[in-house]
């Protein structure tokens, strides 16, 4: 299954949940409109698939051509790599090249050498047992070991940050929704193969020397991210029941109150 057939299964994705978590009514607009990809989330893609994909790179990418396109043969020879790469996502040398020395360390690390013998971007559909509502995952990669005689899947996520310690991490993955993958995947993932999951980030700074961060999602961070992933199925399927997609006045449509945050309150209590 290519990525934009898995993209499009209607089946409701990590990225999508972790939208209603703002606002149901965002969520319903982007479902409904969806966004142009940001150079990050597109480098993102590139980096994914260098390092799990780089037999079908080319059919997905095109390294932009180097011309000056103010001249009368600059412009020919960008309307001829146009034409030919219509369809693909078009990023720059400067990217590639980045996006290749990151795929390179990655691959010298010796753990990470091994885990990329697993089974890469593996799509995985299951009903949710409480809401009856179709979800879907799709794993980075994929490796089997063995813990104390019993079969363990390691669920590895690659991502790629500014600063890949664990600390900066952390702050990362509350921000962005990391334990909340970590715990849906590891919900999808058991479901299908009814075998113990464990969920596993390697991280990889964006600039020399490309340093590397291997953290295992522990069990408060996936009881975390379990709360997070059934409070937003849980809006989810009532959103879908009631058709009422709301926005930040709430289900029944009430003024917040404005109040000051805890840590300055307390100067005047």
């Amino acid at each position: 299954m290519t990525e934009q057939e898995y993209r499009s299964h209607p089946a409701v994705s990590r990225s999508e949940l972790f939208k209603i978590l703002d606002s149901p009514e965002k969520f319903k607009y982007f479902k409904e409109n969806p966004e142009e990809p940001t150079p990050a989330l597109k480098f993102g893609q590139l980096f994914h698939k260098l390092l799990l994909q780089p037999e079908s790179f080319a059919d997905e990418f095109a390294v932009a051509v180097e011309c000056n396109r103010r001249t009368k043969s600059g412009q020919a020879l960008w309307e001829k790599f146009s034409e030919e790469s219509a369809g693909k996502t078009i990023i720059t040398a400067d990217e590639f090249a980045l996006a290749v020395e990151m795929c390179t360390a990655l691959k010298n690390n010796a753990w990470v050498s091994k885990m990329l013998k697993g089974e890469k971007e593996k799509e995985f559909f299951w009903t949710d047992e409480m809401t009856g509502e179709e979800c879907k995952c799709r794993t980075d990669l994929l490796f089997e070991v063995l813990m104390d005689g019993e079969p363990v899947l390691l669920v590895i996520d690659f991502k790629t940050a500014a600063e890949a310690d664990t600390e900066s991490f952390i702050c990362a993955a509350i921000n962005n929704g990391y334990d909340f993958q970590a715990a849906m995947y590891t919900e999808g993932v058991r479901a299908n193969t009814h075998k113990k999951v464990l969920f596993v980030f390697v991280v990889i700074e964006k600039k020399p020397p490309y340093a590397i961060n291997v953290l295992q999602a522990d069990t408060l961070l996936l009881r975390r991210g379990g709360d997070l992933f059934r409070e937003a199925i849980g809006i989810y399927h009532d959103c879908k029941k009631t058709g009422n997609w709301y926005g930040y006045l709430g289900k029944f449509n009430q003024i917040n109150n404005l109040s000051l945050p805890a840590w300055l309150a307390k100067e005047y209590e």
